[in-house]
């Protein structure tokens, strides 16, 4: 493997690849109509900033413990840790330095967000350092990671969560939760899965959590579409024009998986499926023409 200047190396470390996981604290805001509110913004941007400094924290720390079996594993070998272009030492200290300065700077926009960023620290800490081997609680807690996003965007602007917001988010969550792990299963190595939790699922049990999660989420997603509750709160009857883009996301994602064996890094999957990308775009444009146009 070439070598690559150390700052590079880090960069590599902090995944930046995976901070588009955290557009979820904007859901809050766009949801709540205070897209025009320039104060509100910037506070979900701050949040943001925020989250993108917690996981990449938590990256790093989950990376050095699992450094070992990062090296026996044939693509997360890659990784810059595995490799041996970054140091432990020093990826426990960027870690440490990441962590601190996003606490500071999430009690510095909103005592809210600042216990968000707590839990979403201690929930991720707590996970690597054990609770990620045990089995169905391993997919919940990173579903959890996503709606502490949710509620973050929430709190740092003072708005009440909706419940149809949290269900959502966290049944979309679980969908892809189960889904990595089907294939991270699927992908094993040498006839031996890649995680040690993997020892414990099978194909079959996952593609039954997978259909029930994704009939969860497609049903949940359309109540919330089509409630009166919902439309009278937004001033809009018809948010329910954004179905499609939602069933088409969904079913395309299990396409890739199923027939194209993808999956296994979700993040990779949304930003680099073109279909998928443009679902994403006309599904957002959806929602704010719903939103803020034709009311």
């Amino acid at each position: 493997m070439d070598a690559r200047p150390a700052p590079f190396a880090l960069l590599r470390a902090l995944r930046p690849r995976q901070w588009a996981k955290n557009v979820f604290v904007f859901a809050a805001l766009v949801f709540a109509g205070r897209l025009s509110d320039h104060q509100a913004v910037l506070s979900v941007l701050g949040a943001f900033a925020v989250f993108c400094a917690l996981s990449s924290s938590v990256y790093l720390v989950n990376d050095v413990r699992d450094v070992e079996a990062d090296r026996a594993h044939p693509v997360k070998r890659r990784r810059a840790i595995a490799a041996g272009e970054v140091a432990p030492s020093v990826a426990l200290g960027v870690a440490i330095v990441l962590a601190a300065a996003a606490l500071a700077g999430a009690f510095a926009l909103s005592p809210g967000l600042g216990q968000v960023a707590v839990a979403y620290l201690a929930l991720n800490l707590a996970y690597s350092l054990g609770l990620k081997r045990v089995v169905i609680l391993d997919v919940m807690m990173v579903a959890a990671g996503f709606l502490l996003r949710a509620i973050a965007g929430a709190r740092v602007i003072d708005v009440a969560i909706s419940h149809w917001l949290v269900l959502c988010t966290g049944l979309l969550a679980l969908f892809l939760g189960f889904v990595k792990r089907r294939q991270e299963l699927a992908a094993r190595h040498d006839g031996a899965p890649t995680r040690a939790i993997l020892r414990e699922y099978s194909l079959p049990f996952l593609d039954q959590m997978i259909s029930i999660v994704t009939g969860a989420t497609v049903v949940a997603y359309s109540l919330y579409a089509f409630s009166p509750e919902v439309a009278q709160k937004l001033g809009t009857e018809h948010l329910g024009l954004t179905i499609p883009f939602v069933l088409f996301g969904i079913f395309r994602y299990l396409y890739l998986v199923h027939q194209r064996g993808e999956g296994e890094n979700p993040t990779a999957v949304v930003l680099t499926d073109p279909p998928l990308i443009l679902d994403v775009v006309f599904w957002a444009v959806s929602v704010l023409v719903a939103l803020y146009v034709w009311r």
